[in-house]
């Protein structure tokens, strides 16, 4: 954005403004309103002495494809400055990015501390991956902080939760979780990728880490996979060297949608919340269901926490069809005509699963059992449709 003359009282940028605006030149190669797409494995220097100027006065140029690219730090720039943090790293996946993230932090001997609604391929990641290098992952149940406390031992390096988590969406108490790490001085990471930094300030509280698989709300769309960490720039250096090594990187044609795609966050934001609630709502009051799992309801257990953590709670609403077993649960999602059947959330297109059929089918029992996975469970990603129409659908849904 264009600074401010000295003196001008200047308003400081609304969200959406910094959705459109940030991190972006205001006059671009070829004069062109948005950023253009460099399709380049390598960039070219014209003598010698310009290599030797790169290395050692560290210019801010690209060198190889692998290592950066001019739109990469574009959406870099205004991802950290929606977060409201220094420095963000783009990945090809939020899965490429923790995994990044937890190789440059963690060697062996090392431990991690996760309650136990993480996303269960990063738990998966480090009790099945990592433990054959020597790191050790402990899991406590979500929220209980006294068991995360108590878990710590001096060989502990990270703590690490969503928020809200998926598909329960318990919401963690951020402050406190900092307030662990800080007392046994232990770095902290949450996955905000359901909280988005629209609804939630991680790093206001003091997170070290925020992590965003940014293919869902980020983006918006449906179309690209793409990951962000958001740390301090002293944080993010390792791991910047790290991602050049693994090539976790992501292509030319993502970073232009991705960036496209944020500029109109902040609007689509407002009404994925909007839904969220509308058919979190509507779900509460109705006789076939048993339970809604949504932050914004006051019947939620951290409903306290959510309305003094949160801007909003979200498109995301996980419901169990009273007295139901899998297969009646599958009719239901089968009924409904709108929201299409598949994983993932935050585009425009409405997405509801079965998180049984979906994540856990050829889990055991008692595995579903242990991570609150129910025979009953549905899992719906509201999208931009209008709200009235989403709950009309999953009205008929339910009374067939």
């Amino acid at each position: 954005m264009k600074p401010a003359q000295p003196g001008a009282d200047v308003r400081s940028p609304d969200f959406s403004t910094l959705c459109i605006h940030a991190g972006e030149a205001r006059q671009k190669p070829g004069d062109a309103i948005t950023d253009a797409i460099f399709c380049a494995s390598t960039y070219t220097f014209p003598d010698t002495q310009s290599v030797i100027d790169f290395i050692e006065q560290k210019q801010p140029r690209e060198e190889y494809g692998r290592y950066g690219n001019p739109g990469e730090k574009v959406v870099e720039a205004k991802l950290a400055a929606l977060e409201g943090g220094e420095s963000a790293l783009l990945f090809s996946s939020g899965m490429a990015a923790i995994v990044g993230l937890l190789m440059a932090r963690l060697s062996a001997g090392d431990e991690v501390i996760f309650f136990d609604e993480c996303y269960h391929r990063s738990r998966e990641f480090c009790a099945k991956h990592l433990s054959r290098f020597g790191v050790v992952t402990r899991q406590v149940k979500a929220c209980d902080y006294e068991a995360m406390e108590a878990a710590i031992s001096p060989q502990t390096r990270l703590l690490i939760s969503e928020s809200p988590t998926n598909p329960h969406l318990s919401v963690v108490d951020i402050e406190r979780f900092v307030g662990i790490g800080r007392r046994h001085g232990v770095e902290t990471l949450i996955d905000a990728t359901l909280g988005t930094p629209y609804n939630l300030r991680p790093l206001e509280a003091g997170v070290d880490y925020v992590l965003h698989s940014a293919t869902k709300y980020l983006a918006g769309h449906n179309d690209l996979l793409a990951g962000v960490i958001v740390a301090s720039a002293r944080q993010l250096e390792p791991v910047r060297t790290l991602r050049g090594i693994m090539g976790a990187i992501n292509s030319p044609h993502n970073i232009y949608l991705l960036e496209r795609g944020l500029k109109t966050f902040g609007l689509r934001m407002a009404r994925h919340n909007e839904n969220g609630l509308a058919v979190a709502r509507f779900l509460a009051g109705h006789p076939r269901i048993e339970r809604v799992y949504y932050p914004g309801l006051e019947s939620h257990p951290y409903y306290e926490v959510a309305r003094r953590t949160m801007r909003g709670y979200g498109g995301l609403v996980t419901f169990e069809v009273k007295d139901a077993d899998w297969r009646q649960t599958a009719a239901v999602v089968d009924a409904c005509r709108i929201p299409r059947i598949g994983p993932s959330l935050g585009g425009a297109e409405s997405l509801i699963e079965q998180p049984l059929v979906m994540s856990y089918f050829e889990h055991p029992p008692e595995d579903r059992e242990r991570f609150g996975i129910r025979d009953n469970m549905i899992r719906l990603a509201c999208g931009l449709e209008h709200p009235d129409d989403l709950v009309s659908d999953l009205k008929q849904a339910l009374e067939r």
